[in-house]
């Protein structure tokens, strides 16, 4: 069993790619492999927090924060892997369907970053306008918030999907060892095995509704969830979720 997790993918080639290359995968996987799609798991399942009184308390940092550490730290390491194959030699480079998906799903990171630089203010109670007001992008949702969040999240799935065949494509041309795949496949198959039993809970929460409440006069919850399978509590859900606490 060692020897087979040890064995490069395909036995009739070998699996010797340079330092360039071992490097640029390294960084690669970290990012794209690891971190992008953790910080979209506690992203989609974890705007209300464990422990949190919701809706007593709005409005938890840890999604957030965990989110941007994720993504931000998966930009750079995903900057420092385009050097590492960028200034490897020409011939180290491997060509196929690698290269053209590695490009696009760096085109994608910049949507997103760009998205995110845009999006516009937030208001409500705890980012009121400069006039006092609670009027922001977010809290009203604007046409500019409503296409960085459709913009936002489509490219974002799209972006993981991509990565993963990405990464796959790049482990069969560069004829990595069995293990990397095989622990990559783990990491993925746990958190999809996760998010399945998160789903069905209902852990995936409208973001609105996460950080401003349940409140139906309220601009953004007059207006339908934005992305598949979000959750929004009712008045139902309330009454429900106070009898049980």
């Amino acid at each position: 069993m060692l020897d087979w997790l040890a064995a490069p993918m395909d036995p009739s080639r070998l699996h010797d790619v340079g330092w360039h290359l071992s490097w640029h995968a390294r960084f690669m996987v970290v990012s794209w492999g690891v971190l992008v799609p953790l910080g979209i798991f506690i992203a989609r399942y974890f705007k209300i927090a464990p422990g949190q009184n919701w809706p007593e308390t709005l409005d938890h940092h840890f999604w957030w924060n965990t989110h941007r550490i994720c993504q931000y730290s998966a930009c750079v390491l995903m900057v420092v892997g385009l050097w590492f194959i960028r200034s490897a030699p020409p011939l180290t480079t491997i060509p196929g369907p690698h290269q053209f998906l590695g490009w696009t799903v760096l085109a994608l990171a910049v949507v997103q970053l760009t998205g995110g630089v845009l999006r516009g203010s937030k208001g409500g109670p705890t980012e009121p306008a400069p006039d006092g007001s609670l009027h922001g992008d977010h809290y009203d949702m604007t046409p500019r918030r409503l296409a960085f969040e459709y913009i936002h999240k489509g490219a974002g799935y799209l972006a993981l999907l991509l990565s993963i065949a990405t990464i796959l494509s790049g482990l069969w041309q560069a004829n990595a060892p069995n293990w990397m795949w095989l622990s990559l496949a783990g990491w993925w198959a746990g958190l999809g095995a996760a998010s399945l039993v998160l789903q069905s809970r209902g852990m995936a929460v409208d973001t609105y509704q996460a950080i401003w409440g349940p409140d139906p006069t309220l601009p953004g919850n007059r207006r339908k969830p934005i992305g598949l399978g979000v959750h929004r509590f009712t008045a139902k859900d309330q009454r429900t979720r106070r009898s049980d606490g």
